[in-house]
């Protein structure tokens, strides 16, 4: 049987919002089972925002949450750290407005997981399985699931740009294969684009520190890219982030086709309505046991936590 999870103690991260351009403190504390994730606004008397489908305000360019009035911007990069490292509860106490970019990738959230540690709880983990396929289009956009007994992701982009092109990435997804292929690939953009963001009040905070910018032929940064295909990698990052809205890990295959935080939110909300698309299970049972098994031989050996998808 695999337990709940949540952070073993707290830790501190500090930064600038990719859009507002505002400094800003997130901590992420333990909770108790059953929490789920939730942000807690510090700067307005710890008002607290779930981390769920239903308050999902925006998702141009990031994925945006509100509740009353009050919103969290781009969260899908803690979410994606939190359910790829496998911690199923967790308070992300947030004293502005919009979550820390770092450096554009979920590296250090990551690290601030692994300083806080992960304890299992004394609940059983449920997990979302996915039934029958399903299939959501956008024009060339596409996203849709099917069911399997672990979680895998498939996902294709096409950019006319000679660093990107074409790529495709896929994989099961556990803590070892999301800490070490997906969750370092940081997110990119247009340099041609930055001036008409900015004009909509975006990326207000962003740099070369915190993104791969391209030009037309290449890229500003002098770093080297982490992986040739980590565009499409930093796609499943941010996938992965968007889905953890389900509030429970999923069993299924996952295949994207151009799509983004729209999509990924769509198929979110479109899970949620229909319930003969799935249903809730313990690993660990006479039909789950292959894939518990499977899941454990899997994990990252450096934390006590199972695998969250």
């Amino acid at each position: 049987m695999q337990l709940q999870t949540t952070l073993s103690s707290s830790s501190e991260l500090s930064g600038i919002g990719l859009h507002t351009g505002q400094k800003v403190t997130l901590r992420l504390l333990p909770a108790p089972v059953d929490t789920g994730v939730v942000f807690q606004r510090t700067d307005l008397d710890n008002f607290i925002i779930e981390a769920s489908a239903t308050n999902v305000a925006k998702v141009s360019y990031a994925t945006t949450l509100m509740k009353k009035g009050v919103l969290i911007y781009t969260v899908e990069h803690v979410l994606s750290a939190l359910h790829g490292c496998g911690v199923t509860n967790a308070i992300v106490a947030i004293d502005n407005l919009e979550t820390p970019i770092l450096d554009g990738s979920a590296r250090f959230y990551m690290e601030a997981i692994d300083s806080a540690g992960i304890t299992f709880q004394d609940r059983p983990q449920k997990f979302l399985k996915i039934r029958r396929e399903f299939q959501l289009r956008d024009g060339q956009k596409m996203i849709s699931i099917a069911p399997a007994n672990q979680f895998q992701l498939c996902y294709d982009i096409d950019f006319t740009h000679p660093l990107i092109g074409r790529q495709h990435f896929e994989c099961t997804m556990t803590p070892r294969s999301y800490r070490t292929e997906v969750g370092i690939a940081r997110t990119f953009g247009f340099y041609d684009e930055v001036e008409m963001l900015r004009r909509n009040g975006l990326i207000r905070g962003g740099s070369l520190e915190n993104a791969i910018v391209l030009t037309r032929d290449g890229m500003m940064n002098e770093a080297t890219l982490q992986f040739k295909d980590e565009f499409v990698r930093h796609k499943v990052l941010d996938l992965i982030g968007d889905l953890a809205l389900l509030g429970s890990p999923m069993l299924a295959r996952v295949n994207a086709h151009r799509a983004g935080h729209a999509l990924h939110t769509a198929l979110v909300s479109r899970i949620l309505k229909d319930r003969t698309l799935w249903e809730l299970v313990e690993l660990g049972s006479s039909d789950e046991a292959s894939t518990s098994e499977a899941l454990w031989k899997n994990r990252n050996q450096r934390d006590p936590a199972p695998v969250s998808f």
